[in-house]
């Protein structure tokens, strides 16, 4: 829906009431039929109100009226006055206090670390992703998406690639070479770190100070329009970090905006995040709730953002986040739940998904609320979650020796005792790439060759393991250096062999994701996942099947976490038949050591009349290996399996949930790492 300039009585009194969720078509600045422009801006406190600009030297401007109770100032400027691209800001007047402030509502701005606000060009964007949003409609709506392959590439816009004299790409330069390669990796959605024009580039995006004002840095409001447009045109979605939870203390921003405290909680229980320097948003009054709902709504409506990934959920919905002890204060009920905080969003979401039913809404939220993606029940209402217990269990996991794996192995179990408690993303974001967490790759113990042949074990088990997916920029290429967001990926890492070969390997498995709907089309319930065998904690080995609505596109997944080829590993399979090799992760154009021949297996019965079937086939160190059910011609004879020796390796297990012994001929790798 197009959303129209507001005028008349309604449009203030909603925005009062915390129910104009396009308050932004009323506040700011805008242009009115007859050529003149018309300002408005909420300054409830303010003795005084103009705005200024180069038009009067920056002086005490032009005088604006008060219009509302509440605090609604407004002045229409004459035609000829003012013009699209001029900077303006609004001079506030309390007490003894003058501020000069950005407008909150500003559509455009000057480039950093210039802070006014620019009267925005009204040129229309004429969109050419009709076939996207019939698509995105088709496939998203009534809770569809979570039936659908959803594989995000995060990345951060100004550092994912930079010129050769170090400055930004433009949106458009970004689009051209973002889009096919995107493409290319098997990537089905981009989500772009806060484009929100911020001063501070090492906030990363997250400190923002215009909630409805893309980024100056990359090019123009309908340069990033045009971004998206492309990305559309390529089949691919554009989900936007959104940062309802905080915002800065800079001069010219939201922070006491009209010389009082405004947009910030009152109470000093509430009002600040010491740990990030930052003011929380008082989501419990009604126009900040019209302000902050209002931004979400423009960046869907007026840029096509196919989702919004909400950030710092856990910070506002806590009262005691990052609080010392009685540094905060309960709510009516003793808790430590904010209630305004868990209305706000349940406010947030109902309205979008009321609004935009093919719009995803992703909480990053690191608590234990329960019912982040629920509508019911107290639910937020959120249509997915970060699976942060997920994320940091299998990073502690990864980054230990596997010696030691075996006493740890409940970290690659836990998460299947709550994964269908909601609907989640599993995220390797920006967040664990940094400060010295190190990249993906160099998290990962063991030689060089071992470094990257558990990165790729882990990254199967994330593309395995049930729940959409999101890893961040760099991950692809094994870079071994931390993200660094002045600088760019180092993209040079793929004139290296086992570089290239690492991104062939992400294109390769995200790839085998897209082609297998047993890997997404039942991501929420038992149905789609089943352990084989989850307690092999001694070889540090899992076994699980994958399904989808289909039972023949169901797929047996073996995942080795140590360093050690397991020559004849015995598993139990769930029906007779042959079993055919589908993906290997060992494959030499991987960089593996290919000990794992992508051939077929049959199928043996675990002893005379048994109904329990096992197969053998090598496992390689540090390895997935992922099988698939050969359908039997439904005119073929079958014949009895050839009779063969039982050693103690390919002996077949006694109960389904546990795989045959270990094999007696089980061997270390040649890369000579002990394993107990």
């Amino acid at each position: 829906m197009k959303t129209t300039h507001q005028e008349g009585e309604l449009a203030p009194y909603l925005f009062h009431q915390g129910t104009n969720f396009t308050a932004y078509s009323y506040l700011g600045v805008h242009p009115l039929s007859d050529g003149s422009t018309v300002f408005r801006v909420w300054a409830p406190n303010a003795d005084s109100v103009s705005v200024v600009g180069d038009f009067c030297d920056w002086n005490v401007g032009i005088p604006m009226s008060r219009i509302t109770e509440r605090g609604i100032w407004e002045v229409t400027v004459t035609s000829g006055r003012l013009h699209a691209g001029q900077p303006y800001k609004y001079r506030i007047q309390n007490g003894g206090k003058i501020l000069l402030k950005a407008d909150p509502y500003a559509r455009a701005t000057e480039l950093p670390p210039a802070t006014a606000s620019k009267i925005p060009d009204e040129t229309p964007y004429v969109w050419r992703d009709d076939g996207w949003m019939a698509y995105r409609a088709r496939t998203i709506s009534d809770g569809g998406y979570y039936k659908q392959p959803i594989n995000i590439y995060e990345l951060h816009p100004l550092s994912w690639k930079l010129h050769e004299d170090g400055s930004y790409l433009t949106w458009i330069e970004l689009a051209e070479e973002l889009a096919p390669y995107v493409k290319r990796m098997g990537y089905t959605h981009i989500e772009l770190m806060p484009v929100m024009e911020h001063p501070y580039d090492g906030s990363w995006g997250y400190q923002v100070c215009s909630y409805f004002a893309p980024t100056a840095r990359l090019g123009s409001p309908n340069d990033f329009r045009a971004f998206i447009d492309m990305m559309h045109e390529a089949g691919i979605g554009v989900i936007l970090d959104w940062v309802p939870a905080h915002f800065p203390k800079d001069a010219h921003g939201l922070y006491e905006f009209d010389g009082q405290l405004l947009y910030e909680y009152q109470g000093e229980d509430r009002m600040e995040h010491s740990g990030w320097g930052t003011r929380c948003f008082d989501v419990g009054r009604q126009e900040v709730q019209s302000f902050l709902i209002s931004s979400a709504t423009y960046w869907i409506e007026e840029f096509h953002a196919d989702g919004l990934r909400v950030d710092a959920v856990a910070s506002m919905l806590y009262l005691d986040y990052d609080r010392e002890p009685g540094k905060w204060h309960p709510n009516v009920y003793g808790n430590n739940r904010n209630l305004e905080a868990i209305a706000f969003f349940q406010k947030l979401n109902a309205h979008l998904h009321g609004a935009y039913p093919d719009v995803l809404t992703i909480a990053e939220e690191s608590g234990d609320f329960g019912g982040v993606t629920s509508s019911t029940g107290g639910g937020l209402g959120f249509s997915m979650k970060w699976n942060m217990g997920w994320m940091n269990d299998t990073l502690a996991y990864a980054e230990l020796d596997p010696i030691y794996r075996k006493y740890h192995h409940n970290k690659t179990t836990f998460s299947l005792t709550y994964s269908f408690h909601e609907k989640y993303v599993l995220p390797i974001s920006h967040d664990e790439v940094v400060h010295g967490k190190k990249s993906f790759l160099d998290r990962m113990p063991g030689t060089y060759e071992q470094k990257f042949a558990g990165q790729r074990v882990f990254y199967a088990w994330q593309m395995t393991h049930p729940g959409k997916k999101l890893t961040f920029m760099s991950s692809e290429i094994g870079q071994f250096r931390e993200w660094d967001y002045a600088g760019s990926v180092e993209w040079f890492m793929t004139d290296y062999p086992m570089h290239a070969a690492m991104q062939q390997y992400f294109a390769a498995i995200n790839a085998f994701y897209l082609q297998n709907p047993a890997l997404w089309q039942r991501d929420d319930g038992w149905d789609g996942f089943a352990w084989v065998d989850a307690d092999d904690a001694e070889r540090s080995i899992l076994s699980f099947r994958r399904n989808g609505d289909n039972g023949a596109d169901e797929l047996l997944i073996l995942l080795n976490f140590t360093p050690v080829f397991r020559e004849n590993f015995g598993v139990n399979v769930p029906h007779p038949g042959e079993w055919e090799i589908v993906f290997c992760s060992d494959e030499q154009r991987f960089g593996g050591l290919g000990l794992c021949p992508m051939e077929t297996h049959t199928a043996l019965p675990a002893a005379p009349d048994s109904e329990q079937h096992y197969i053998t086939l090598p496992l390689p160190p540090l390895s997935a290996v992922i099988l698939r059910s050969v359908p039997t011609p439904k005119k073929a004879t079958r014949r009895a399996p050839r009779k063969t020796s039982k050693t103690a390796d390919s002996a077949p297990a006694k109960a389904q949930t546990k795989s045959p012994p270990e094999a007696a001929t089980s061997r270390s790798s040649n890369r000579k790492t002990k394993q107990s």
